[in-house]
């Protein structure tokens, strides 16, 4: 008896694949429990694709083919909302593959993939530009990639919503963003290029004339915590080297263990560092505030300013939390769940009418909005992207009323 591969097995490996690497992140996931969850052995698997990276890519290149399809037949902006929402739903993991996972790719491949994503958003601007003549093209691309980037906010969803109902309010959702207007003076404050500086300590030299002195031990620690994140955050945790984070703060690689104990404790570090800082901001401007609508838009302005400031934080944060000790693991998973509960029970608050389903959607669009706003060039060197990403923000929320928040504090250095 002749036994015969099922016609679609590639893409169901793929489909399996992807919410593998999804769900417990790239490292974390084995060729085995791949074949696995498909029903055959690991060397069947291997059959099909030759390792990991190039499941990763063929997964990642299966949603992009996915969207890319959607995206020659829409007609207008509601059709082209309805494309989006159908794919973030449809192709749930797409969104974490290639905000987190696809930076670990060859770079070749990185390319190309980056060259997709900017062919899908240019079918996405004409639309747009049609419908919104008066739009510029860089204000119109920007409305695209943060519509693109607050539909890839549900892969982060523990309790996804009804496939129904999540499309009907990340269609909602898009249609918000698209119709943002960009134009017209701002209302509050701005955070421009040259203030988007590292939290970190300053490895500048003295005042003029006096000689540089070698930083002391508690300041070489939060330099290495710094380029930590950084590195980490860029490259991934398992291609930097203790000598790749020795050279970016001027020591010899074994000098790290002076300071760290490992690698994995310097990640450790670095991540609580950020949540640390995160938190003191955010949560400080929403303390300060008078009532909840002034509380969520200083919210919304602290966290858009940190994410200018930091956005190889909140890089790391989202990146390489899977590498972490599960003790640690845990403590990062348990930040996430308590720094978004504060901000659903926020925007219920303000938005009644929205049950915690919707409010967590919008929640996460916003985020994930803004994370991939600070870093996707060449927008992110947009002088008003601040003012721009807290307009876009609004929108997202479902609150475009929402007052400016007050300027924000000084970094702190």
């Amino acid at each position: 008896m002749v036994v015969r591969r099922p016609p679609d097995r590639r893409a169901q490996i793929l489909a399996v694949a992807a919410e593998c690497f999804h769900r417990s992140g790239y490292h974390q996931v084995s060729m085995t429990e791949v074949a696995a969850g498909v029903g055959i052995t690991a060397p069947a698997l291997y059959r099909h694709f030759r390792g990991k990276p190039e499941l990763l890519d063929r997964a990642v290149r299966a949603g992009l083919e996915t969207l890319s399809e959607s995206l020659r037949t829409v007609d207008g902006t509601t059709e082209l909302a309805s494309a989006l929402a159908a794919v973030a739903v449809g192709h749930r993991p797409l969104g974490t593959l290639v905000q987190r996972d696809a930076r670990l790719l060859p770079p070749a491949r990185r390319a190309a993939l980056r060259r997709e994503l900017r062919s899908d958003v240019a079918l996405m601007t004409a639309v747009l530009c049609a419908e919104r003549p008066e739009l510029g093209l860089p204000d119109a691309e920007l409305l695209c990639w943060s519509a693109l980037s607050g539909c890839a906010g549900l892969s982060y969803q523990s309790a996804v919503p009804q496939p129904r109902r999540a499309e009907a309010l990340l269609r909602e959702l898009v249609t918000a963003v698209l119709a943002v207007d960009l134009t017209g003076p701002s209302a509050g404050p701005s955070t421009g290029p040259s203030a988007r500086t590292s939290v970190g300590p300053s490895a500048g030299p003295g005042p003029a004339g006096s000689p540089v002195s070698p930083p002391r031990p508690q300041a070489r620690r939060e330099e290495l915590l710094a380029a930590a994140v950084r590195l980490f955050h860029r490259r991934g945790f398992d291609n930097v080297s203790t000598d790749q984070l020795g050279a970016a703060v001027g020591i010899s690689g074994p000098s790290v263990y002076r300071h760290f104990d490992s690698k994995a404790h310097l990640l450790a570090a670095s991540l609580v560092r950020s949540r640390e800082r995160l938190w003191h901001e955010v949560d400080g401007a929403i303390g300060t505030a008078a009532d909840p609508p002034a509380a969520l838009a200083a919210g919304l302005g602290a966290y858009v300013d940190f994410a200018l400031r930091n956005g190889d934080y909140l890089g790391a944060m989202l990146s390489e939390t899977e590498r972490l000790a599960p003790p640690d693991r845990r403590a990062a998973v348990d930040f996430r769940r308590d720094f978004l509960r504060t901000w659903v029970g926020l925007l219920r608050q303000v938005r009644p009418e929205d049950d915690a389903v919707a409010a967590r959607t919008r929640v996460h669009a916003l985020f994930s909005l803004v994370n991939d706003g600070v870093r996707n060039a060449p927008h992110s060197a947009r002088p008003d992207l601040g003012d721009c990403l807290r307009r876009i923000g609004r929108a997202a929320l479902g609150v475009p009323g929402l007052p400016e928040p007050p300027a924000p504090p000084a970094p702190q250095q």
